[in-house]
């Protein structure tokens, strides 16, 4: 018999699976619930589901009652509907609603499309127009002088960490690697939290640690980024301003750039921060000439041996 998602059951539960439940009431995502239980709620009860998830301010707001009125259902069935999906109550179940509305207002109703470009196709005004429009914020913001310290602070360092955590931080964490290997830099990117501590407590000074993060609140690049200044090593942050990790870091690289209101695109800060990337590893490079320039001959002498080709491809690559 399929067990009804809000009824107690007995069970020889280990502290694991309790401390599993105290993460689940910790993050409560009602809606999740709601859809996941819905195979499993009486006729009338998914009435009430039906009334929340296509008016979730609605219900937010909206009495017992007028929930009941609008799903043409009992107030007792709204309060059997909001236990059935392991509420403990109504005020219960509103309060975790509210707290998923907060979270997710952007994704719960559907944006109107974009304009259309002169080439007829709404993503190009999306998605270009973003990109530009994160250049131009760099260019305005990134002072030339900060990305000569930060190229010195790279060319002097025995050893360079990169700390990014998250999807977009972690593909810009190991981009930084990739760029910066190139010219004979020993460096190395991360993005497990504990890790990112563990390699923080064996610097010792003239290490430097460049730290990405796209909000600057990310609480482990922050700690991991604080744990390395103890050990004395030099820190570089890639972020917003006036965030905790450009707080905590000795040089801080930051651009605000305003994201389009469009759940389905890919954020635009990526491309400032990626700018601000090659910019660093490009003065990297003209700071360690000529050492940078016969790495970069031998990485290409070996991997145009290694495809048997004659044609240089990106010199940068």
């Amino acid at each position: 018999m399929t067990q009804r998602a809000g009824k107690p059951h007995q069970s020889n539960a280990a502290p694991d699976d309790a401390s599993n439940e105290d993460y689940a009431k910790a993050i409560p995502d009602i809606l999740s619930q709601i859809k996941d239980s819905y195979a499993e709620l009486r006729p009338a009860e998914r009435r009430v589901a039906d009334v929340v998830l296509a008016d979730v301010t609605f219900s937010v707001d909206a009495s017992n009652a007028d929930i009941a009125r609008k799903a043409e259902v009992s107030e007792p069935t709204v309060t059997r509907f909001c236990r059935a999906i392991g509420c403990d109550g109504v005020r219960d179940f509103k309060l975790k609603l509210a707290q998923s509305v907060v979270v997710g207002r952007l994704y719960l109703s559907p944006n109107p499309p974009p304009e259309p470009s002169e080439n007829g196709s709404p993503l190009w005004n999306v998605v270009f127009g973003e990109a530009r429009n994160a250049l131009n914020a760099v260019e305005r913001s990134i002072d030339p002088k900060d990305i000569l310290k930060a190229a010195e602070l790279v060319s002097s360092a025995p050893q360079v960490l990169v700390f990014g955590l998250g999807g977009s931080s972690t593909a810009l964490a190991l981009e930084t690697q990739n760029r910066l290997f190139r010219y004979g830099v020993i460096v190395s990117s991360y993005s497990d939290p504990y890790i990112m501590k563990m390699t923080a407590s064996t610097l010792k000074p003239g290490d430097l640690v460049i730290a990405i993060s796209g909000t600057g609140r990310t609480r482990e690049v922050v700690e991991a980024t604080t744990l390395a200044k103890h050990y004395r090593a030099n820190t570089i942050a890639i972020t917003t301003p006036d965030s905790d990790l450009s707080a905590a870091a000795d040089l801080a690289l930051t651009v605000d750039v305003p994201e389009f209101q469009d759940v389905l695109k890919p954020t635009a800060s990526r491309y400032a921060f990626l700018a601000i990337i090659d910019l660093v590893s490009t003065a990297v490079g003209y700071r360690l000439e000529p050492d940078a320039r016969e790495t970069l001959r031998r990485i290409k002498y070996t991997v145009l041996n290694h495809r048997k080709g004659k044609v240089l491809e990106p010199l940068g690559d």
